[in-house]
């Protein structure tokens, strides 16, 4: 038996009063990391599971607002990762989840885990109400990215991505201290979090970071310490991220005293054009279907630009022999 949904009127009024109190909520994690409550462990010092043979640089996936742990559940993300491996072979490739500084899965062990392991099996359905669990997971997610982007917050946030991502990195593997350069490829809310994170993870591995925003929804820089570079890929149709940029004043153009306008003058942010591509879903990013006018499909071009920015990370490490945070 199915039974009746709720009039618009009471569900408008719920998802109004969900958001506020999400938006209310949206830093206490980042607080209580940052005070040490709950969710500070150990900073690991060696690898637990050593990689052989040790490969030439490390990428790390932060995958977009939709996400509810570490391991995409996305059919498309998941084929887009594995053709960034099959194409970069000497680069290990990981992922975490950007939208907790204690990279605890929605899922896993919370006080509202339930709930979001029904909002997630809802939205996998497609059945009824898909959407709204949907939008719910993307409204929760989307705080934390406004979280990362706060003058107030950010900053702790951006500390407990840097301190989640190097545990990631080093259970992996890799050894503090290597030359092998370290990529951040944030997707959509993703880029905020792999930018904010980029200062503090150099201050970590005495390294700059590569970040590449893949239509990423982000403020202007706090400042370009520890960033080596920023491409941001752009599609034409993705409204989400020129939103975004609205959003931000930091991003506008002639406000040419920002972090954001200063650096792209500098050459160390670039934004590059991947053509009529959309934020998601069909004509996305990493659709494998459609086709750009060169016959390439969007997730073939897209893999193809992100493979260019790291090969170009390889050789910048292979000309200058390594290098500090600047």
């Amino acid at each position: 038996m199915t039974l009746p949904l709720p009039d618009l009127g009471t569900l408008a009024l719920a998802a109004v009063a969900a958001l506020l109190a999400a938006g209310l909520l949206a830093p206490i994690e980042a607080l209580g990391w940052w005070a040490g409550w709950f969710g500070s462990e150990p900073e690991p010092l060696t690898p637990e599971e050593p990689v052989d043979p040790s490969p030439s640089g490390w990428l790390v996936f932060l995958s977009g607002v939709h996400s509810v742990g570490g391991a995409t559940f996305a059919p498309r993300e998941r084929a887009f990762l594995e053709r960034l491996r099959a194409e970069l072979p000497d680069i290990h490739v990981i992922e975490v989840f950007p939208y907790s500084v204690t990279n605890r899965a929605l899922t896993g062990q919370r006080l509202f885990a339930r709930f979001w392991r029904w909002a997630l099996a809802r939205k996998m359905s497609r059945r009824q109400l898909a959407g709204i669990a949907g939008m719910v997971i993307n409204f929760r997610n989307a705080w934390q990215v406004a979280v990362s982007a706060d003058r107030r917050y950010g900053p702790m946030y951006d500390e407990g991505s840097a301190d989640l991502i190097l545990r990631a990195l080093v259970r992996d593997g890799y050894l503090r201290g290597s030359d092998a350069p370290l990529v951040l490829v944030g997707y959509s809310g993703g880029g905020q979090i792999a930018m904010g994170a980029a200062a503090p993870l150099a201050g970590r591995t005495g390294r700059p970071a590569q970040v590449v925003s893949l239509g990423g929804v982000m403020a202007s820089p706090r400042s370009g310490e520890g960033l080596a570079r920023l491409v941001h890929l752009r599609g034409r149709n993705d409204a989400v991220a020129r939103i975004g940029a609205a959003f931000f004043p930091g991003r506008w153009p002639w406000v040419r005293w920002s972090t954001w306008n200063r650096l792209k003058a500098d050459g160390r942010i670039e934004v590059v054009d991947l053509g009529a591509m959309d934020h998601t879903g069909r004509a996305g990013y990493l659709d494998d279907e459609m086709h750009l006018p060169d016959g390439r499909t969007h997730q073939r071009a897209t893999v193809d630009t992100i493979v260019a920015v790291v090969r170009d990370a390889l050789r910048t490490v292979e000309a200058d022999g390594g290098g500090q945070p600047s």
